[in-house]
């Protein structure tokens, strides 16, 4: 009998233990509030400095990190480096620390691959002197997806300050490969802070792996945000260039249902007239876009989005909205297809726990720069 009792009130104590410990949310569950104006400071507490995230980030990236090295490129020959290809050349192969690339101000015309074998790269500049990455290159010459300015095909890169653009003429919708990306980014665990991207047609490839994009700038016509990643755009303005009858801003190309990819746009806004941009064509049958909380102009077709003229995409397509606003979000002559979320429905967009952000994501600040 008195082991029974003490059975008995063991389990006791287990209960009371187990009540009396707080349940701790992961930074990934806790939701991006709907108020933009507390963005910064959600950001701010959900997005620790790397002190205080030993025990959540990734191994690989918590080494990285703890042993970063600065080497900068200047283009008046005072830095260790004056051109930006130069400074990625001298990265070696196998790299495991983070060099950060601090770009002096100015115009840097290069075409710059970041090899898969060269992770942890960060590219930052001075937000009051941020430097611009330039090239024309198009898919006439070097094929849509390696056409960009930037080509990032490495894992945990980072850019912060910069403008990136592809300086090619406008497509005029009659010469074949006139499109041109300012960027491609393939690599995953990829973020992307105060940058600015410049393009007409397919501005920014989106390839793959998970990416994050805060206090960004992107404009373009048609398709200029394209690819198969999985990545949450926050507080980003979406540009639409004039002069396009049909303007799209995403063609996202996720192909089947196994598949785990899509774009997010949480606090964004899209911006431009003339009543002719969808927010999205089914590029692939099951392309997965959603926009929250985003302030839509009136360059939104009311439509919306786009089957690309294939109704059987009508039926796989996950194209949605939640809680918009603006005259571009009326919701009352959206395509058929398109999607109105509720809360819980939306809820699994609306947090860094969208692209797995806790094990990866680190405070754009660089408190061992100079600035």
């Amino acid at each position: 009998m008195a082991g029974k009792t003490t059975h008995i009130a063991a389990a006791g104590i287990l209960i009371m233990v187990t009540i009396l410990v707080p349940v701790v949310l992961s930074n990934d569950a806790i939701q991006i509030p709907a108020n933009k104006a507390q963005l910064n400071q959600w950001f701010q507490q959900n997005v620790n400095p790397l002190v205080s995230r030993k025990a959540t980030l990734d191994p690989a990236l918590m080494a990285a990190e703890g042993s970063a090295k600065t080497i900068t490129v200047k283009k008046d020959g005072t830095g260790d480096f004056k051109t930006v290809t130069d400074a990625v050349q001298s990265i070696p192969e196998g790299n495991a620390h983070r060099v950060i690339v601090r770009i002096g101000g100015g115009t840097y015309t290069e075409k710059i691959t970041i090899d898969r074998n060269k992770p942890f790269v960060t590219f930052y500049g001075a937000p009051n002197d941020m430097p611009t990455l330039v090239f024309g290159g198009t898919a006439a010459t070097y094929g849509t997806v390696d056409s960009a300015t930037l080509i990032v095909e490495s894992d945990y890169f980072t850019a912060a300050n910069l403008i990136i653009a592809n300086s090619a003429p406008r497509p005029d919708g009659k010469s074949k490969g006139a499109q041109a990306s300012a960027l491609r980014i393939s690599g995953d665990k990829a973020a992307f802070y105060n940058t600015r991207l410049y393009g007409f047609q397919d501005t920014v490839c989106d390839d793959k792996g998970r990416h994050f994009f805060k206090d960004c700038y992107i404009e373009g016509t048609v398709d200029f945000i394209f690819g198969s990643g999985k990545s949450l755009y926050l507080n980003t303005e979406l540009h639409v260039v004039p002069g396009d009858a049909m303007a799209v801003i995403t063609a996202q190309a996720r192909k089947s249902n196994a598949e785990d990819d899509g774009y997010c746009f949480v606090h964004c806004t899209v911006t431009g007239t003339g009543r002719n941009a969808f927010l999205g064509r089914a590029w692939m049958p099951y392309a997965k876009v959603v926009y929250a909380y985003t302030d839509m102009s009136d360059v939104v077709h009311p439509q919306g989005w786009s089957d690309n003229f294939n109704s059987a995409n009508d039926k796989t397509v996950y194209n949605a909205e939640y809680k918009c606003m603006g005259p571009g979000s009326d919701f009352s002559k959206r395509a058929y297809f398109a999607k109105q979320l509720g809360d819980a429905e939306a809820s699994p967009f609306l947090s860094l726990g969208y692209i797995e952000g806790s094990k990866w994501l680190l405070p754009p600040q660089l408190k061992y720069l100079n600035h």
